[in-house]
């Protein structure tokens, strides 16, 4: 085995535009490993982690672009490399000839003083620095970067809130602001709904619930996941639903999050009270009572938040598709496995999908474990080791401080779904897959070699393997939405058309003597 390394000294690439570069990268045929990623502390620890750090790697400075091929041979790294600099060149040449780079934000608000929002994705020691920049030069900010203290986001919300501008992050990855996606987000269709979301996969999942519904989406603000927690008080959170709240486009308002801090919470439902438009509120695993008695409408599922949106938005309920649960599918499956296939296994890339997935399992089971779970008692231990029912939210600092993220680099997912496959107890595996703005370009297509050895292995031993996938995406989506579950459903993969009937299915595919 071969590995290359180059480093170009002083040039700069923000990470969402690198995690696209190596995720293409690792796609060249005969690499073995690639990693494209600027010298930070944390991206050498990456590179550590996975044997790949050397010490010239280890003299790159944060202000340096490291590219690392590992290949079979000295050939195929070289012509890796090669390959690597043509999507470098690909990239700069899909710019338009009128483009400017500037080197600051005060230069850029300058040439540009229409400007009204800054998308910020730099090395988190540096982040809190230029949002606060942005904010000084009245632009609204979407902070994509994380390693930020969260004195600092405080600080930055405080004085966003002050100056009326929105303050989304640090750590968000999803929005979209006037009908644009902005870093991870989907295609969906322009509507009268507004969304302000704590979670980023979650809010992607809702508003292609929506778009599926037939609605739409006015704009969708992330507030970053931390918002909601008992230190930041909800300030992105509230200013999101008053943002809206003025929104002439927007009649109905969407809000969600996982489990917030009480106090918190109580502080968000005092202020849906007191708005004058409906608002769905779906804090996975709240309860009904509080929401409803502050006036709003209460949805225990991401599918359930979207039905209601689209209804108060003006939908016909009657006339939507609202994809019941298959039932004879579910008793076909049941038929297929063992008395000791009970337990469910699920590998997100998503963090609330793998929540969602999680609390409806919750609502029949319970030794259901995750390295997410609230409760002490079924929060693992040992994260490389499942219990019972296993839901991992592999795009946790848990699996991911070190690694790239499972969006990136699935070979992690990949390594864990071959070990639950071989599991006997185990009786169906749950994975998600998500399209979209700044996702991998195919998500399916890198798992199904995996997919297709587990099964066949399962075939030889006797038993069948029940693998359920949910896409998430939506019809204007790249890659091709129909495609990509037409590769699962070719592999044998039963296909759940929502996060919300992927719980479900999973959790009754595995019970007992119904």
């Amino acid at each position: 085995m071969s590995t290359k390394v180059v480093i170009k000294q002083s040039t700069y690439f923000d990470s969402v535009s690198l995690m696209s570069l190596s995720t293409k990268a690792n796609q060249i045929e005969g690499v073995e490993q690639a990693v494209i990623a600027m010298g930070t502390d944390m991206n050498k620890e990456v590179l550590k982690n996975v044997g790949l750090l050397t010490p010239e790697l280890e003299a790159a400075k944060t202000s340096d672009l490291m590219i690392v091929v590992k290949a079979a041979t000295d050939e195929l790294c070289e012509s890796a490399l090669i390959a690597i600099e043509e999507l470098f060149k690909k990239k700069g040449g899909s710019k338009s000839a009128t483009e400017i780079k500037y080197s600051t934000i005060d230069s850029a608000a300058a040439s540009i003083p229409e400007a009204n929002l800054a998308v910020i994705s730099v090395n988190g020691a540096f982040a809190a620095r230029e949002a606060r920049k942005a904010l000084e030069n009245d632009l609204h900010v979407m902070l994509f970067s994380d390693n930020v203290s969260i004195e600092e986001e405080i600080a930055l919300k405080q004085f966003a809130h002050e100056k009326g501008l929105l303050m989304m992050g640090p750590d968000c990855g999803t929005a979209i602001i006037g009908n644009v996606a902005l870093c991870f987000g989907n295609a969906v269709r322009k509507g009268n709904i507004g969304i302000v979301g704590a979670s980023g996969t979650g809010s992607q999942e809702v508003s292609v619930r929506i778009h599926d519904f037939g609605g739409g989406i006015t704009q969708l603000i992330g507030t970053g996941g931390r918002d909601l927690s008992e230190q930041v008080g909800g300030i992105m959170m509230l200013d999101g639903i008053k943002a809206l709240e003025e929104d002439e486009a927007t009649k109905v308002i969407v809000l969600i999050s996982k489990p917030p801090a009480p106090s918190v919470q109580e502080k968000v439902l005092a202020q849906v009270k007191s708005c004058k438009k409906p608002v769905v509120v779906y804090f996975i695993g709240g309860e009904e009572t509080a929401v409803l008695e502050a006036g709003g409408h209460f949805a225990k599922t991401s599918k359930e938040a979207a039905i209601k949106a689209v209804v108060l938005a003006g939908a016909n309920e009657d006339e939507l598709n609202k994809r019941a649960l298959n039932w004879p599918l579910i008793e076909e499956v049941r038929a297929k496995l063992s008395p000791e296939q009970k337990y469910i296994r699920g590998l997100f890339c998503g963090g609330t999908l793998c929540d969602e997935a999680m609390y409806l399992a919750m609502d029949k089971y319970e030794d259901v474990y995750s390295n997410i779970q609230k409760k002490a008692d079924y929060k693992l231990k040992n994260i490389h080791e499942s219990k019972a029912h296993t839901f991992l939210d592999m795009g946790d600092d848990d699996f991911t401080n070190g690694k790239p993220h499972p969006m990136i680099d699935p070979s992690t997912r990949i390594a864990r779904f071959l070990e639950e496959a071989k599991d006997p107890s185990v009786g169906v595996i749950l994975m998600d897959f998500i399209l979209g703005f700044g996702s991998h370009e195919d998500p399916v297509g890198v798992m199904l070699p995996a997919i297709i050895e587990a099964k066949a292995q399962a075939a030889k031993e006797g038993r069948h393997l029940e693998i359920l996938g949910y896409v998430l995406g939506t019809d204007l989506d790249t890659p091709n939405f129909d495609e990509q579950v037409k590769k699962l459903m070719d592999a044998g993969v039963t296909i759940a058309s929502s996060s919300t009937n992927a719980g479900l299915l999973a959790r009754e595919f595995v019970a007992k003597g119904e």
